[in-house]
This record gives structure tokens, sequence and C-alpha cells, in this order.
């Protein structure tokens, strides 16, 4: 299990690095209002494909390693809403925000890892060996549902904002260049906090397994 752990750290570091160049190769898309999602519309997509499939990896690679150590049918549930995840997370590689899927990759990919997380945690933390790690393992699986309420939240912000200002939004609308000064716009910082968390709870939980 050490060989996938690591490849689970590689893998997510990786995903990670490649978001984190996105945002100098793609400095014309603002972070704190633009989603992640929204890097499709700049010149470097392969690079955003790039950063959904190696957090697919990951995340798949995590939800396998779940399998093998864990020792209860509702643990194994959470390791399947693990990898349900991980399969939204390569949709989102391979449908961008103009594929009719995509909102699909959404929907599998974000609200099932928190679930998941506070499951995997809870069981390995009422285990001997893992209960050293207690409060690393529960706080890192609580932080992903609470980046995932923060981000629902400055949604709801942004697009209450939007209706105020009358700008128009929506499907058949082209994508906004600015907002007005009277929008809250961070929800692209929450965003991109839900990505490092959901990315960084399975790299937390390998390196406490090699650790171990």
């Amino acid at each position: 299990m050490t060989t996938i752990t690591t490849l689970i750290i590689t893998s997510g570091v990786i995903s990670l690095l490649c978001l984190l160049l996105l945002h100098f190769v793609s400095p014309e898309l603002k972070p704190s209002w633009r989603m992640v999602s929204e890097y499709a519309l700049g010149k470097h997509k392969w690079l955003l494909t790039s950063f959904f499939i190696f957090w697919s990896i990951s995340t798949m690679l995590a939800s396998y390693f779940y399998f093998n150590i864990v020792t209860t049918k509702w643990a194994v549930f959470g390791a399947i809403l693990i990898f349900i995840s991980g399969i939204g997370a390569l949709m989102g590689g391979l449908f961008d925000m103009k594929h009719k899927l995509h909102g699909l990759s959404f929907a599998l990919g974000v609200p099932t890892l928190p679930i998941g997380a506070l499951i995997i945690a809870y069981h390995l933390s009422n285990q001997n060996k893992w209960l050293p790690h207690k409060n690393e393992l529960l706080i890192s699986a609580h932080i992903v549902w609470v980046s995932l309420l923060l981000m629902a939240i400055s949604m709801g912000l942004f697009f209450s904002g939007l209706k105020k200002a009358g700008v128009p939004f929506g499907p058949n609308q082209k994508p906004l260049t600015e907002i007005p000064k009277s929008v809250i716009g961070i929800n692209g910082f929450a965003n991109r906090l839900l990505v490092l968390v959901y990315v960084a709870f399975n790299i937390i939980v390998s390196l406490i397994y090699i650790n171990l």
C-alpha cells in the first residue's frame, strides 16, 4: 500500500501544481470570481484537463487504498463515494464547462467526497493504530464539507448580486468579462479552497499511513 499512497500524494500534488500554473498563464481570468472550470475559456485548456485528470487519478487511487484497509460495510460505502468523486473529476477533465455533461461531473464529483471523507475518517480514527492521528483525520475531513458550504454561500451571494445589478446570466448567456463593483465576487476563491482541501484530504491520510 505504500506505493499506492505515494502515487496518491504525487498525482495530487501534480494536480494542484497544474492549477497553480493556470493562474500565471491565464491572468485574464480573475481568480476572485472566476471558477476553476472557466480556465477552459483561456488558451491553455490542456493544462486544465491535466489538472482534472491528475485529481481524478489521486482520488480513485485513494478509493482503492481505502477499499483495502477498511473493515466495515459502511466504510466500504465511504470508499465507493470517494471513487464516484474521482469519476466526477475525470469527467470534469473530459467535458469542459461548454459541454452538457459538465454539470453531471460536478454532481458526481463534488457532493460525494465530503460524505465519503467523513465516513472514512471516523472509521480509521476508531482503529488503534490510527488513534494517535485522530485529530488530523477528523479535522481534514470536516474541512472538506465546510469548504463546500463556503462555496455554496459565496455562489449564492454572487448570483444574488448579479441579479440585483441587472446583469443577465445563465447557460445561454456569454461568459462575463467583468462584474459590477456592487457584486460580491469571492466565489472563485471559495472554489479554489474547495479544490485544495478535496485533494489534501487524501494526501493527508496517505501521509499518515506512510508514517504509521
